[in-house]
């Protein structure tokens, strides 16, 4: 199964742009770590980018909480991106109709997808979602992940809304690469998406308003996921992010080897 190859391997054969993009940057830089960059001020969310971009494949934001946004952020989010060879993820969780979203993602004050490599949808609204947020973004490359599970307490995202997202996504492999994800998707031997896992922490298992964390080696060599997103437990100390960012960085890689090796001798 594609899940349990190396990144490497992953690239070669794959069909999407974005998705072959991310697992060679992987590979090349080693690491399995997107930080979770949820602060309301430029200036810090800049600081923070900088600090972790050394150690990460995917920096991931919600540009719309910052208070003070503007395009020279986003300039400066691009030259840290090309700088440290990570991509953007913004994490809008798009949850409109297509003619919307479109809208959403290419217009307005943030116009995410002229800069941020990846977004995400909820399928609530069903396929128009995805036909909308591709119309914008496949012509300039950009992948789509899809919210198939989430890892707050009590998350609808299960069952048939899973099943019916992993449907969705096989209808568009062109332009929806993976999935928000608890554990991997694959279920056939030609399959091969790529699956980001949120609530990973090496220190805590709950943040008291629902967020559930599982450790590196959980999300990666149990559960099969390919990237672990780390939010809080990097930066919540300020004075202790790029040696936290290493340690999970070290961690994500050292699972990921671990699977790797499990798998070749099974």
């Amino acid at each position: 199964m594609n899940t349990f190859k190396t990144y490497s391997e992953r690239a070669k054969n794959h069909s999407n742009t974005c998705a072959r993009a991310l697992l060679e940057l992987m590979e090349r830089k080693q690491t399995n770590l997107s930080v979770a960059v949820d602060v309301t001020k430029k200036a810090e969310l800049l600081s923070i980018a900088a600090a972790v971009g050394p150690y990460v494949c995917v920096l991931k934001t919600h540009i719309d909480i910052v208070d003070d946004f503007d395009q020279d952020l986003v300039t400066q989010l691009e030259q840290l991106a090309q700088q440290h060879d990570f991509m953007i993820f913004e994490d809008r969780k798009f949850a409109d109709i297509g003619n919307t979203v479109k809208h959403q993602y290419g217009n307005g004050i943030y116009k995410i997808a002229s800069w941020s490599h990846i977004t995400n949808a909820h399928t609530v609204p069903g396929e128009g979602i995805i036909q909308g947020l591709k119309e914008v973004g496949l012509p300039l490359g950009r992948g789509l992940l899809l919210l198939a599970e989430m890892s707050s307490k009590g998350a609808l995202t299960q069952g048939e809304y899973t099943t019916s997202s992993v449907a969705m996504a096989r209808r568009h492999q062109d332009f929806v690469f993976g999935f928000i994800a608890q554990h991997q998707m694959n279920e056939t031997d030609d399959e091969d998406f790529i699956v980001m896992a949120p609530g990973v922490g090496l220190d805590i298992k709950g943040d008291g308003l629902g967020q559930q964390y599982r450790t590196p080696h959980q999300v990666i060599v149990e559960s099969g996921c390919d990237v672990i997103i780390v939010g809080r437990g990097i930066y919540g100390q300020p004075d202790q992010v790029q040696q936290q960012a290493a340690r999970y960085r070290d961690a994500g890689w050292a699972a990921y080897l671990e699977r790797c090796q499990q798998h070749s001798s099974s």
